[in-house]
């Protein structure tokens, strides 16, 4: 496909939200965790991870981990079906649009996948145990059923700026504020990745960047480890204000 300038303008097609997959691996690269196994463990919220195994993963390793999406409403076969069938999908996408992705980290198609059936599995295990380790909330964004100033670290991944065309600006601003409410004061909201489909930059950045700081956050861009996506080498990272503390 191409514009009528010649240039071309192939890129991943999406209609809906997709279900992501993702390791715990994967999240700490992309994310550029630091600390994520500190002996006193964390209080941790993935909002849109969907069936990805970081949440299990981590509550294992010793932090205390709450998941928030929309797809937690369905059973757990429901989520097992749907998941294989996603993957399934995704990958039939990703081979026929691999030249414009860097495989630095998963090597290969083959591998990409494999990563994302062990993840999902990972997650039935935990979702669908007696006593999962994670709490599983079925909520979205804008709004969260969560108290104010719960989490040390709150991240969403592949939903915000990825999701441009569906969800405007407004979408974007109300679900950062919501993010920060349930950060605690001292706690950060990382956001990943900062492009859309197109792998064009979020258009709004700035502006969005802008008004969080106004309304009591500080924010930087850290480089991501895991530049799949072309354009994609930055973490955006809000730092929640504690009271009194400025910018």
């Amino acid at each position: 496909m191409k514009e009528n300038n010649g240039q071309e303008t192939r890129h991943y097609q999406q209609a809906g939200v997709a279900m992501t997959c993702r390791s715990f691996e994967e999240y700490v690269s992309m994310f550029a965790l630091q600390d994520i196994d500190r002996p006193d463990g964390m209080d941790i919220l993935d909002v849109a991870g969907g069936a990805s195994s970081f949440a299990a993963t981590a509550a294992r390793r010793g932090s205390k981990v709450t998941a928030v999406d929309p797809l937690y409403e369905m059973t757990l076969e429901q989520i097992a079906k749907y998941g294989a069938k996603e993957i399934e999908v995704s990958t039939a996408k990703l081979a026929e649009l691999a030249d414009k992705y860097r495989w630095d980290y998963y090597g290969n198609i083959d591998n990409h996948k494999a990563n994302r059936e062990r993840s999902l599995q990972t997650f039935l295990h935990d979702y669908g145990a007696p006593e999962p380790r994670v709490a599983y909330i079925a909520a979205q964004l804008p709004r969260l059923p969560l108290a104010d100033d719960s989490f040390d670290l709150t991240l969403c991944s592949h939903f915000l700026f990825l999701y441009e065309a569906q969800f405007d600006y407004g979408f974007h601003a109300a679900s950062v504020k919501e993010l920060l409410r349930v950060t605690k004061p001292g706690g950060e909201v990382r956001l990943y990745p900062l492009v859309n489909f197109r792998t064009e930059l979020y258009a709004h950045l700035d502006a969005l960047r802008t008004e969080m700081e106004t309304a009591g956050a500080e924010s930087r861009l850290e480089a991501s480890k895991l530049p799949f996506l072309p354009n994609s080498s930055d973490v955006l990272v809000f730092r929640k204000l504690a009271k009194g503390e400025q910018v």
